[in-house]
This record gives C-alpha cells, sequence and structure tokens, in this order.
C-alpha cells in the first residue's frame, strides 16, 4: 500500500508554500519602499533641521554645538526687513558687512542669547552709521535667514566691494574668558587685510572699553581666505562670560561696537597723516635696521642727519636717498654750547653739515631741525636771531608734536612705544620724534608703527606746512 501524500495532497502544499512566499516578498517590497520614504523625506527637512555651527576659533570646543529648536525660543524679533537690491557706483567705498550665522544656524547660544541675532543687530547699526557717512554698504543678509559662507563670499566678490567685515561673538569652554579677537589672512600680503583688522581692533576697543585680545593673522575661515578685498572678522566678545554675555545684549554696548567698528572703517579710507622723523643719525648697526623695517613696510621716512656721521657711514646716507626717504640737517657737531654760542656760530655750524651731505649724496637740504628744538636751555638769547637768519636764507625748520624721547638715558623699550602712543594724543597731523642711533628705537619699531594703523606715513618735505615751538 503506498503510504507517501496523495499527489493532490503535495499539490496543496506546493500552492500554499507560494503564497507564503508572494507574501513575503510584498512585505519586503513595501519595507523598502517605506525606507526609501523616510530618506527622501529626511532629505528634504534636513535644511530645515540644521546644527548650529561655531566658528572654529582655538577657544571654541565641538562640545559647543548644540541642536536646538529655535521655533521653542521666544525671542522679541526685530521688524522684518527686505533684503536689499544690489546697485553700487565705484565712485564711493563698497563695504560688505558680514552678519555671522542667521536662519537655523543660531551661532553660540548661551542662556537664551543666541548670537545669530546680535551679529545682525550690529550689523544693521554699521550699515546705517555707514550710509550717513557717505559709503555704499552691501550685507551679506539684513535679516533672519541663512547664507551659505560660500554666497556670501561670492557676493561680495562680484560687486568688487572695497573692504569686508564679518561680524561674529565667541564663546570659551573657561568662563572666565573675555575680550575682543580679530582675525584677518596674514598668508595674502597683496590685501591690505592687516591694517583694516588692526584699525577695527583698535577702534572698537576704544569705543568699548572691551579687553583686546588679539589681532590674529592666522585666519582660517572661507570669508577671510575667499575674499579678494581686505577682510577682517571680528568677535566682539565672548557669550560665555555672564558679565560679557550682558553687555553684548545690550542696545547701548551694541552701539558702542558698531561705533567703534565704523571709525576704524572711517580712518582705514580717511586716514590721519604722520610724519616719521629719525634725528642724530646715521649708525652704522642703528639706521640700517631702521632702514630694513621701513623698507619692508613701505614706509618713507624723514632723516635729520649729523655731519660728523655722514662723513662716517657716506653709504648709509646714499641708501636713505637711494629708498625714498628725505633728508634735512640736524648739525655738523652736536654740541650744544659751541653750536648756540651765536647765530653765527650756528649757521657756520649747519652750512658745513649741508655741504658734507650734498657732497655725499647729492641732496641739497632745505629742512632742518635744531638740536633740542628750536627753543630750549641752550638757546634762549640766540633762536630768534637764528630762525632770522635760516629763513631769509629760505630754509624751513621743522619741530615735532610728539616724541618716543628716546634721548633720555636707559629708558625702558616699553617705555618708548608708551610715549610715541601717549603723545600723538590722536592728532590728525603728526610729526613724530625719533632717534635712530638708539639701540631700543629700532627694537620697538615695528610694534611703534602696528600701534598707529589709523595714520598714513609721509616723509617731510618742504611743501609740508612745519610744526613749530
Amino acid at each position: 500500500m503506498y503510504e507517501g501524500q496523495s499527489f493532490s495532497r503535495r499539490y496543496t502544499d506546493y500552492c500554499e508554500q507560494n503564497k507564503r512566499r508572494r507574501r513575503r516578498m510584498r512585505r519586503l517590497v513595501l519595507a523598502a519602499f517605506l525606507v526609501v520614504c523616510v530618506a527622501a523625506l529626511a532629505l528634504v527637512l534636513s535644511d530645515r533641521i540644521l546644527p548650529i555651527e561655531v566658528w572654529a576659533t582655538p577657544e571654541k570646543d565641538i562640545k559647543e554645538i548644540q541642536e536646538i529648536d529655535f521655533g521653542a525660543i521666544q525671542i522679541e524679533e526685530p521688524e522684518p526687513e527686505e533684503e536689499e537690491p544690489i546697485e553700487v557706483q565705484k565712485s564711493t567705498p563698497v563695504i560688505f558687512i558680514d552678519a555671522g550665522h542667521g536662519g537655523n544656524d543660531g551661532g553660540c547660544v548661551e542662556d537664551g542669547v543666541i548670537e545669530k541675532d546680535i551679529n545682525l543687530t550690529i550689523a544693521r547699526l554699521v550699515r546705517d552709521k555707514l550710509k550717513e557717512l557717505g559709503y555704499q554698504v552691501v550685507m551679506s543678509r539684513s535679516v533672519d535667514r541663512y547664507v551659505a559662507k560660500e554666497d556670501r563670499v561670492r557676493k561680495a566678490n562680484e560687486i568688487q566691494a572695497d573692504i569686508y567685515v564679518s561680524i561674529h561673538q565667541n564663546s570659551s569652554d573657561q568662563r572666565s574668558v573675555n575680550g575682543m579677537e580679530v582675525w584677518y589672512d596674514g598668508t595674502d600680503a597683496q590685501r591690505d587685510s592687516r591694517r583694516l583688522a588692526l584699525l577695527v581692533s583698535q577702534q572698537t576697543a576704544r569705543s568699548t572699553k572691551a579687553v583686546e585680545r588679539m589681532v590674529r593673522g592666522d585666519a582660517d575661515f572661507h570669508v577671510t581666505g575667499s575674499t579678494q578685498m581686505p577682510a577682517c572678522l571680528i568677535e566682539t566678545g565672548f557669550l560665555s562670560n555672564r558679565e560679557e554675555r550682558t553687555k553684548l545684549a545690550s542696545a547701548d554696548y551694541q552701539e558702542q561696537i558698531a561705533s567703534g567698528i565704523v571709525q576704524g572703517i572711517e580712518y582705514y579710507f580717511h586716514p590721519k597723516t604722520m610724519y616719521l622723523t629719525f634725528d642724530d643719525g646715521p649708525s652704522e648697526e642703528n639706521t640700517e635696521r631702521v632702514l630694513d623695517i621701513l623698507k619692508k613696510r613701505n614706509i618713507k621716512a624723514t632723516f635729520f642727519l649729523v655731519g660728523e656721521n655722514v662723513e662716517r657711514h657716506p653709504e648709509i646716507v646714499r641708501r636713505i636717498v637711494r629708498e625714498g626717504h628725505t633728508i634735512g640737517i640736524h648739525c655738523y657737531n652736536h654740541d650744544y654750547k659751541a653750536l648756540y654760542q651765536s647765530a653765527e656760530t650756528y649757521v657756520e655750524d649747519f652750512e658745513h653739515a649741508r655741504r658734507v651731505v650734498y657732497e655725499t649724496c647729492g641732496v641739497e637740504a632745505q629742512m632742518f631741525r635744531f638740536p633740542g628744538g628750536s627753543i630750549n636751555n641752550y638757546n634762549q638769547q640766540v633762536y630768534a636771531e637764528i630762525i632770522k637768519e635760516m629763513t631769509a636764507r629760505g630754509y624751513i625748520y621743522y619741530d615735532w608734536n610728539a616724541s618716543l624721547e628716546d634721548a633720555a638715558v636707559s629708558v625702558d623699550p616699553q617705555a618708548l612705544l608708551e610715549n610715541g602712543v601717549q603723545t600723538t594724543k590722536g592728532r590728525k597731523k603728526v610729526i613724530l620724534l625719533a632717534h635712530d642711533v638708539v639701540y631700543d628705537t629700532g627694537t620697538i619699531l615695528e610694534d611703534l608703527l602696528d600701534r598707529f594703523p589709523e595714520y598714513e606715513m609721509h616723509p617731510l618735505s618742504e611743501e609740508v606746512e612745519p610744526i613749530q615751538f
């Protein structure tokens, strides 16, 4: 007797297996379809649900990156503005103001204070103040929206803006850290970004009294490295510092920040004037150092020479002339008592020095500076007669209204630096006295020049109206 399953039974089992396989296939297809739908939905929403990115400065840690539901944070928003159309005319400077972050990219967030909002408020204030001064201003964003950094840079480059200033806030794990930092790309010497950064830092620190932490040339930001114009990025303070955060959120402090940034920009385009002058040289060791620094900075100065030193170092004098500096006469022999015995002794010494200079480098100097200044303790009885005689001969004397006071004995280099800064007193026109025979003057010269970004350096000439005591 046949004990296996009947054919009909086997056929029925076979059909049931096929049905189960088809059901499994349908479930697999449906599951795959759902996965694709979820992925597509995530891609669509990814532009709306973004993590906050924080500028990667050395003091910002990856732990600061947060995911925040901005819709859940109640903030008093300003009236919405329409984005401004871009119409620029190159007859006046075009300033590109970049309010960092925006939209779903909030930047640093501390205790409900969001960086993007402070950036935008300050940027609007800067815009309005610059427009009042007659500048053309273009903003990366004038409303709360996300703009990719590449689009910000492309926009600035396309309109050929004259400068680019990006406004940000800072944060640190060390809650006590405070102050302002300004960044620029120091690898590009063709753009004048360093001077722009120095000015923005200097003037903002003055207007806010904030700690001026540093001006850094190692910026690795797209907005400072890919722009074609001078560019800097200012972080006006630390949101992580409670006291500074309170200031940064206040309207008065934001106004001070904006005023400082604007003044820095104003000095960038309309600098004051400084005439850098050096007395008593040339010196083989020190004058060469001074000349090297001036050459590197492309700055021209004026050297009031001592005839005896010209005879000792004629090649240095010729270098001074060759590199575009101007020459005046100081004296032949720096002996005050002999020099100021009478008007005749002074004129005789002067003409001797003038002949030596002419024979050495071919310059017929018309400018001169009295040793000790036009009025000093040694020439009280004769200075008026000397001035009358020298003026009749067509010579022009130049005193000064700022000084390193480096002729004094044993002055600390830092003191020389502070003397130079403090004695300028913010004047629009400065003739600064220094001595190229003093070693420490050459030591602090680069730092000194960095302290005067608001000044444009020029050499004296007979056309410059003199400053006289």
